[in-house]
């Protein structure tokens, strides 16, 4: 039996969950009752949302165009986001082919660039395709001229399909089985050890099972019982279960050489599974790993609090589940003295963030304080020594840094022509300089700028998307770090430092950050017994500065009459008590506070 390995790659909303749908249908793997819109996405948060989170295997029988030969295929539905680029390059190792999928409505899109590099890096076939043709608006002349122009390839060469009727979906099959090569060619490319080994490029968790791990193998078989080990995670566990999926797991006596599909493994400890390890025989010595494994490294950190101390417990089994399906997330222990216990949290970035707040919400019902996100940084010290920094509150004072290295980014922007002008002023407005402008054959212009991550965190995606009237589309991929202005922004109450409302700001918006934050604190601090100063300082000075008035006593109410002297002893006095209560003075700040400060951000 032949067997084609094959992944499906695309912009988001570009129509590849449904394609995949009716690819199920043809080859006749789904019932008719239990079919459903978006089979593979079998998170209810995908469906929701209209994107791919988790890569989803499924293998569809189907037969030679010309031989008749039976051929399996194995089909990937990859996420297309680039928060996990590095799970879909493991993803696009575990096949030899793609189907590169643009909606002939909206074209060429920035996410489309990025997944085709991707494929391009791990030497793939290419089968272009253009989804939706059976829509009013698409512009499948168009497309296809503008498809082929950028993979250089004859125009006839890009197949037409729809997801929702299924034309060319039996044309689109027969073309992966004609230009696929069979799997002996990653193997090839890999390099041959005589030892059974498989690529681990997802997993799932559960609760009876452990770890189960999703891999394709490059050589030899694996069966249930055999004694396997994580090259990487350093860990032996004996497969309880193989099998593949249909998209439901199905057990079988042996994976194959070639063949994706699952392993249960009973690891039920956290990080211990990682997308790119390879599976080998525990007997086995000496195996090499197939290339391309790397820890994962978080890009963005957040602090998470429950709103309820009591809650702290639950929220560290919670994170503790999330890590054994996401070996992504990592977390530690912190503690903040305005917010109490919780955990400084890292992800890949800012859309897996989101998911992850989302699930802990969902599936654990956990009620979260979540601080501001932020970066981690490079510190040089004037010592020489070099720090890595993750919170405000563990940045370095002024007077002790000599240089600050911060994650860049290279940003691809495609849009009209005609909003070109509105977006050119944004790249002063967030630290990015253009490198590179090139035109497609549809008119339509990729800028290409360099600029720090935490601007493109500040807000330019929506930016974008404002000033082009939702049709420009950006991807950006890591560059690395490089030196960047920036510096820690204390605040000071009653000349006392909260390290709780530190942040690190870029020297440039020193002044403006510093005046907005202690107008906020004055508008939502409580007002105490005495004058409160409120101070922003940072470079050594006091940036900016304002000041609560203080609650008053009508300590003289009480009086009906008499010699104005007896009102003017009780005022004395009465300023005599403050003065001394703000030598002693220290403001605690209620939890409200920091609440209002993180909506504002």
């Amino acid at each position: 039996m032949e067997i084609r390995n094959i992944g499906i790659i695309a912009h988001v909303d570009h129509g590849k969950s449904t394609l995949a749908d009716r690819m199920l249908e043809v080859c006749g793997v789904v019932d008719a009752r239990k079919a459903r819109p978006q089979l593979l996405d079998m998170m209810e948060l995908e469906r929701e949302r209209g994107i791919t989170i988790k890569m989803q295997p499924v293998q569809l029988p189907w037969q030679h165009p010309e031989s008749g030969a039976a051929v399996v295929i194995h089909l990937i539905d990859t996420p297309g986001h680039i928060d996990f680029s590095y799970e879909v390059s493991r993803a696009l190792k575990a096949v030899e082919g793609v189907v590169l999928l643009v909606d002939a409505s909206q074209g060429i899109e920035a996410q489309t660039l990025a997944v085709l590099e991707a494929a391009r890096e791990e030497g793939l076939t290419i089968i272009p395709a253009l989804s939706k043709v059976d829509l009013p608006t698409a512009r499948v002349g168009e497309m296809r001229d503008a498809l082929a122009r950028l993979l250089a390839i004859d125009p006839k060469e890009v197949l037409l399909t729809s997801g929702k009727t299924g034309e060319g979906v039996v044309e689109l099959l027969n073309t992966i089985v004609r230009r696929v090569p069979p799997p002996h060619a990653s193997l090839q490319k890999e390099g041959a050890s005589g030892q059974p080994r498989a690529l681990i490029f997802d997993f799932q968790y559960s609760d009876h099972q452990g770890v189960i791990l999703f891999v394709r193998v490059f050589e030899g078989e694996f069966r249930k019982g055999q004694e396997l080990q994580l090259l990487a995670g350093g860990v032996s566990f004996s497969a309880s279960e193989v099998g593949i999926f249909t998209p439901e797991r199905q057990p079988q006596a042996v994976l194959t050489e070639g063949g994706i599909g699952y392993i249960i493994t009973g690891i039920k400890e956290p990080g211990i599974a990682r997308i790119g390890d390879t599976v080998a025989l525990a007997a086995s010595r000496n195996v090499p790993p197939l290339k391309g494994f790397r820890e994962p490294q978080p890009m963005v950190w957040a602090s998470l609090y429950p709103e309820s101390q009591d809650d702290f417990d639950h929220l560290r089994q919670a994170l503790t589940r999330i890590r054994l399906t996401d070996a992504a997330v990592q977390y530690e222990e912190e503690t903040s003295g305005i917010l109490g216990r919780g955990f400084r949290v890292g992800f890949l970035g800012m859309l897996h963030l989101e998911i992850i707040l989302e699930r802990l919400k969902r599936e654990f019902n956990v009620s979260l304080t979540v601080t501001q996100p932020s970066l981690e940084y490079e510190v040089e010290l004037r010592t020489g020594q070099r720090r890595l920094v993750r919170t405000a509150a563990h940045f370095p004072h002024y007077g002790e840094v000599a240089r600050v290295f911060e994650p860049w980014v290279r940003a691809t922007v495609i849009t009209p022509p005609e909003h070109l002008d509105a977006l050119m002023p944004l790249w002063h407005e967030f630290e990015a300089t253009m490198t590179d402008l090139a035109e497609f054959s549809d008119g339509r212009l990729a800028v290409e700028v360099e600029l720090p991550l935490r601007e493109l965190m500040r807000g330019l995606h929506d930016r974008i998307k404002s000033v082009s009237s939702g049709f420009a589309s950006l991807s950006y991929v890591p560059l690395g770090m490089r030196e960047g202005h920036l510096t820690r922004l204390d605040v000071l109450l009653a000349d006392e430092e909260v390290p709780a409302l530190a942040r690190v700001v870029p020297v440039r918006r020193l002044e403006e950050e510093a005046r907005r934050l202690v107008a906020r604190l004055k508008e939502v601090l409580p007002r105490q017994l005495f004058v409160l100063k409120i101070q922003a300082r940072a470079l050594g000075r006091i940036v900016a500065s304002e000041r609560l008035p203080a609650l008053r006593k009508d300590v003289t109410g009480h009086l009906y009459g008499g010699d104005v002297t007896r009102k003017r002893k009780l005022l004395e006095k009465q300023k005599k008590g403050k003065k001394r209560l703000l030598q002693h003075a220290r403001v605690r700040i209620p939890p409200e506070v920091m609440h209002a400060l993180l909506r504002d951000r």
